[in-house]
């Protein structure tokens, strides 16, 4: 029997004591607590004994840890629990785009990472993160819509020349990530000579042309500055969000602040700030800020936008991205590579807070007449 505070009286435990102890769990990014997140699936109560499933929004959720012991604790403090059995899992939500923009069957996120000029890294961003996310379980893939640069078949490692299927492009995989770009299909060093049109159609092409299948991310590398290819993306689909990647130095902070406007103007959720090449770091552990120092930190407090870290300057990165092994393959346990692993945690949480922020914003539809 059942009190009205959920109390159980008859020594068995219910189902209902233990969601009432875990709505005391309440995830940080999101601010909710886990059970009104329905998070927690599956029960089977036996005995003593509590198990459930656990799922996340997103296999790279920075506090997956601290959750999973929080709840653990919840239920433990139930009379007559003797062992919690939590199975972690996760299921990417899908973000409610815009009514006016056509969604891409099977793509639940549009990640764009940018920078408002070239020579911050922004590519190796791109390539450590969406490799990062593949590591952590998640469906990635990867499109370079640097048309007249595309340096993500070199960072990637890749070397095939796309199949077709019917008249769709079969994107090939590098290190668990669906990788598209026009260096793909355009391999050597002949250039592209393209007007705004042309770049427009390439876009729309590598979106809808290409069999991306179920993705949780397409993480797109885009070109520096703010051109045609970023109003064109902005146009044809929903973006989850943009993630701005500068250095310390003034000079990259002013074009990205540039880039923020841009983002700002065309209604695209900024996801936060990366800086990268924060400091080097000798043998000896000095480190050596050669670039400035806290720029990237202080324009992400102006804007009131996350700031998602920073990564060092390292030679494993260079190499990483000259050899097609990106830095969080070669040499996992590096700094630099938990950097790198620490923004795409901090990417993908920032990318279901604004999951959950679209689906908030859908209209109510009264049906009753």
């Amino acid at each position: 029997m059942e009190v009205a505070d959920g109390t159980n009286t008859s020594g068995s435990i219910s189902e209902e004591q233990v969601l009432q102890a875990l709505r005391g769990v309440k995830d940080p990014d999101l601010h909710k607590d886990i059970v009104t997140l329905n998070m927690i699936r599956d029960m089977a109560i036996c005995g003593g004994i509590v198990k459930f499933r656990f799922v996340l929004t997103t296999p790279a959720c920075p506090v997956r840890d601290q959750l999973k012991f929080e709840a653990e604790k919840a239920v433990m403090g139930i009379a007559g629990v003797e062992r919690v059995e939590v199975q972690m899992d996760a299921e990417v939500p899908k973000a409610r785009g815009v009514i006016d923009k056509s969604e891409i069957a099977g793509i639940k996120h549009i990640v764009a990472v940018s920078s408002g000029k070239g020579g911050v890294g922004k590519s190796t961003v791109s390539v450590n993160l969406a490799v990062s996310l593949a590591l952590m379980g998640a469906r990635v893939g990867i499109l370079d819509t640097d048309i007249y640069g595309p340096n993500i078949p070199i960072m990637m490692g890749g070397h095939d020349l796309p199949s077709a299927k019917g008249n769709m492009i079969v994107p090939p995989v590098y290190h668990g990530v669906k990788t598209m770009s026009v260096g793909l299909l355009n391999p050597g060093d002949k250039a592209i000579v393209w007007r705004g049109p042309m770049l427009h159609s390439a876009v729309s092409q590598f979106l809808r042309q290409v069999e991306w299948g179920e993705l949780d991310y397409l993480v797109i590398d885009m070109p520096p500055g703010t051109g045609d290819v970023q109003l064109s993306l902005a146009q044809m689909v929903a973006v989850a969000g943009a993630v701005l990647v500068t250095t310390p130095q003034e000079v990259a902070l002013s074009d990205v602040r540039k880039a923020y406007s841009m983002f700002e103007q065309l209604h695209v959720p900024v996801l936060g700030i990366v800086e990268n090449m924060s400091y080097f770091e000798c043998a000896h552990g000095e480190r050596y800020h050669i670039f400035g120092n806290g720029g990237g930190e202080a324009l992400a407090e102006r804007y009131g936008v996350p700031f998602l870290g920073s990564v060092p300057i390292a030679m494993s990165i260079r190499e990483g991205g000259d050899l097609g092994v990106p830095v969080v393959i070669s040499q996992p346990d590096s700094p630099q590579a938990q950097a790198f692993l620490g923004v795409a945690r901090q990417v993908a949480a920032q990318v279901s807070i604004e999951a959950l922020k679209s689906q908030k914003a859908l209209p109510v539809l009264n049906m009753k007449k």
